[in-house]
């Protein structure tokens, strides 16, 4: 069998997809919570309100310590392993399908754009719950004592969830979470496989690892961009509590949307957008990183073969 014969297995791609998500999450988690409150900003009364991503940061380090920058962890580690290692199992799987019956080395603009949002809508799905334990966990040292949830860890919040609001609990949010994934991944996965190429082809001639994070790094900032609205309205939703008279303060992801620019301006859709760029920006890096490393490492170990790439 000669090296082209050799393929990676398709569960293997899950796998691989799964852990480079995790291993990103190690590093972003901390932007991650202050993204996240951030954009819980101006909700209500009995949030904490902060000044911008700094006043967080002092907060956080005087209100709750070091350590809680990583509030949530497990929550994110297992938001990785099932929305990660669903959408990047899947992207790999049909670009490769794609790649096999055209012969085309990269995909067409279209077809990377087809298999992004389905890619993304597949992970966002599955990933929804450990979407919404990891949500409510982060924005938790942002509210007073007495309307705390207090979840121990993210195994605790998925079931008090399930026993306390039922199935559906766990898919609280799922449309915005499925449509900002869908959006995420038509421009990370699908910009980065056009970014790559192109820097490969230019004068530059870029390639490895410097090649993978310029190309990350662009995608990260188109992503960043086009994909925070959806984010604000996913977590507000996703934090929302039903009050004693059954009104939830949203309808949905449209209705969050039109109360936000309408009550705190157009740009608030926009809000958080520095910690989230420094933390979609950075992740978008080390996953797509972590995932050709992974790759190569299991083509040269494992296959006996060395060079290719998995996106």
């Amino acid at each position: 069998m000669t090296d082209q014969e050799k393929k990676v297995p398709n569960y293997m791609k899950f796998i691989i997809g799964g852990l480079a998500g995790m291993t990103a999450t190690v590093f972003v988690q901390p932007m991650d919570l202050i993204k996240t409150r951030m954009q819980m900003t101006g909700v209500g009364t009995a949030h904490k309100e902060y000044k911008n991503s700094i006043d967080i940061v002092l907060n956080v380090l005087k209100e709750e310590g070091l350590l809680k920058f990583y509030r949530g962890i497990g929550a994110g580690l297992l938001r990785q392993a099932t929305y990660t290692t669903t959408r990047m199992g899947v992207y790999q799987t049909i670009n490769d399908m794609y790649k096999d019956r055209t012969g085309l080395a990269i995909p067409s603009t279209a077809a990377s754009i087809i298999m992004g949002l389905t890619a993304g809508a597949s992970g966002a799905f599955v990933g929804t719950p450990a979407e919404v334990a990891l949500i409510r966990m982060m924005v938790d040292g942002k509210l007073p004592a007495s309307e705390r949830r207090n979840y121990r860890n993210v195994i605790d919040a998925l079931v008090r969830i399930h026993q306390e609001e039922g199935i559906k609990g766990l898919w609280t949010g799922c449309l915005p979470t499925v449509g900002r994934a869908m959006v995420v991944n038509m421009c990370q996965l699908a910009s980065y496989s056009q970014f790559k190429s192109a820097l490969h082809n230019s004068r530059l001639q870029m390639d490895g690892i410097l090649l993978h994070a310029c190309a990350s790094c662009m995608s990260g900032l188109l992503t960043s961009v086009a994909s925070m609205p959806l984010d604000i309205a996913k977590t507000r939703l996703q934090n929302m509590k039903t009050p004693p008279d059954g009104k939830p303060e949203y309808s949905g992801s449209i209705d969050v949307l039109i109360k936000v620019a309408k009550n705190e301006g157009v740009l608030a859709l926009w809000k958080g957008f520095t910690p989230y760029l420094l933390r979609i920006c950075p992740h978008t890096i080390l996953t797509l990183v972590f995932l050709e490393q992974y790759n190569r490492l299991y083509r040269f170990y494992v296959l006996g073969s060395d060079g290719g790439s998995s996106l």
